[in-house]
């Protein structure tokens, strides 16, 4: 594959995972680049980068001064490929969630006849999921993903996943100062903006497997916050403003 890839991982105490997480990546993708956005991880995940960027060309990072969320990190990812000139930026967690097992069928997804401008790393198509979910978080998840469908009118079955490859092409149209989320619901506002733009999606089959290592950034409040802006994206949405 001859196009520029640049995947992004956003980190806050990570140095768990990060360091054989990088391994994996360049393991199934010698040939992409990858940019790590560290909110000033007190743990040293940031001082780790460093010393890897300077041992590794294709690795590169980016220092922001404290925990900012997580929607910014990705856009401050996606500002990064535009500026660099890549032609993909592919976002994941840091945590194995997303293994970089998954990474060639994201980016074939991107080429040839039926390439798209986003694929999407997908635990409800055909051969996806999720491993040691309990009941309520299956639900939790499915209904917040019929939620975003309905209300932001989404045809992916994965809208909350943040396992994603994007067209620089159809960034480069975005305007990224008027994208109001900072958290979790960036996920979703990220595809219904690009949607608008005439961006087309295709969904790749992944399993979601919950972090082993270090512990979950996200909390009740942040949730909460999610859902009540795609509820307001949903309000835009439907009243064609």
């Amino acid at each position: 594959m001859t196009s520029r890839t640049l995947i992004t991982v956003a980190t806050y105490n990570e140095i768990e995972n990060l360091p054989d997480l990088v391994d994996q990546i360049f393991e199934f993708a010698a040939d992409v680049d990858m940019l790590i956005v560290d909110d000033n991880s007190p743990d040293g995940t940031g001082d780790w980068c460093d010393r890897k960027a300077a041992e590794d060309q294709r690795v590169h990072c980016l220092h922001r001064t404290g925990k900012l969320g997580l929607g910014t990190a990705i856009v401050a990812g996606m500002q990064y490929a535009i500026e660099h000139g890549y032609d993909y930026v592919l976002n994941m967690d840091a945590d194995f969630s997303h293994h970089p097992r998954y990474i060639p069928s994201l980016r074939e997804g991107m080429e040839g006849d039926d390439a798209v401008d986003v694929m999407i790393g997908s635990r409800y198509v055909p051969a996806g999921g999720v491993e040691n979910w309990p009941l309520r978080r299956k639900a939790m998840s499915r209904g917040v993903n019929l939620y975003a469908r309905c209300l932001l009118g989404l045809r992916p079955r994965d809208c909350s996943g943040a396992f994603r490859c994007f067209r620089i092409e159809r960034l480069e149209q975005l305007e990224f100062d008027e994208i109001r989320s900072r958290g979790y619901s960036f996920q979703e506002e990220i595809l219904w903006l690009l949607k608008r733009a005439g961006a087309t999606f295709g969904e790749a089959p992944i399993v979601f497997a919950d972090r082993e290592r270090g512990l979950s950034k996200i909390n009740g409040s942040e949730a909460r916050e999610a859902l009540w802006l795609i509820f307001r994206l949903g309000i835009t949405n439907w009243v064609g403003l």
